[in-house]
């Protein structure tokens, strides 16, 4: 039973063609496309009212010269979380639960981060693996744990939200199984543990949801520093 709860996680494929790949297209599906018309649809209003009030918190943190990276950000995000969500489905494959996935996303745009701090301020850049006033015997060490944490960070982006994706699909398995197998022997219990499956699911909603925030806002400080 135990390998049968991970199964979930498996990147299974249908007639040929892996089921990651289409759930990676279907987000694409449910946004409308913009109109050439004077007045939009509803739907069409509250998808722009959202994108432009995300853009405008994400931006907070930034200067000028990060405000190009607005589109990349704002489409990760609407991105992720449409991932995220969409996992939460029966029957339907989560991608972002699958570490690979996330590092492609965090390793690059990381990367990205650290070369355009090498290349437009270099002495900055660098001035971040040794803090000022630092003793001569702990200089060595310190750029040591600073390089080690530089490098860690796209690491712990990828597995942040995995590791929170992950957690709360077991959970829901868990708890609806438990009720599945109570049902016919404590009826009582088992309405009980379906009400807790559905405050769980609610939450796990909103997990998915702030994961992908968290995610795009930690880019935003990594970009933040090197600019």
């Amino acid at each position: 039973m135990s390998v049968s709860f991970f199964d979930q996680f498996m990147s299974t494929t249908y007639l040929g063609i892996p089921l990651i790949a289409l759930a990676l297209i279907f987000p694409s599906i449910l946004y409308p496309t913009i109109t050439t018309r004077w007045l939009n649809n509803r739907l069409l209003t509250l998808q722009s009212a959202f994108i432009n009030r995300f853009t405008h918190q994400l931006l907070l943190p930034l200067n000028v010269g990060g405000h190009k990276w607005a589109t990349l950000l704002a489409s990760l995000m609407l991105f992720l979380i449409s991932l995220n969500l969409l996992g939460l489905l029966p029957y339907t494959f989560t991608p972002t639960a699958q570490l690979s996935l996330n590092l492609g996303f965090a390793v690059p745009l990381w990367l990205a981060t650290v070369i355009i701090g090498m290349r437009n301020q270099p002495d900055h850049a660098l001035g971040h693996l040794l803090p000022e006033g630092t003793p001569n015997l702990l200089i060595p060490m310190l750029i040591i744990i600073e390089t080690i944490s530089l490098f860690i960070r796209p690491l712990a982006l990828g597995v942040r939200l995995t590791a929170n994706l992950t957690a709360g699909h077991l959970l829901i398995q868990l708890i609806s199984t438990a009720a599945f197998v109570l049902l016919p022997l404590m009826p009582t219990v088992a309405i009980l543990t379906a009400t807790v499956l559905v405050l769980l699911t609610l939450l796990e909603i909103a997990v998915a949801m702030i994961q992908a925030y968290v995610f795009v806002l930690l880019l935003t400080l990594y970009l933040q520093e090197n600019i």
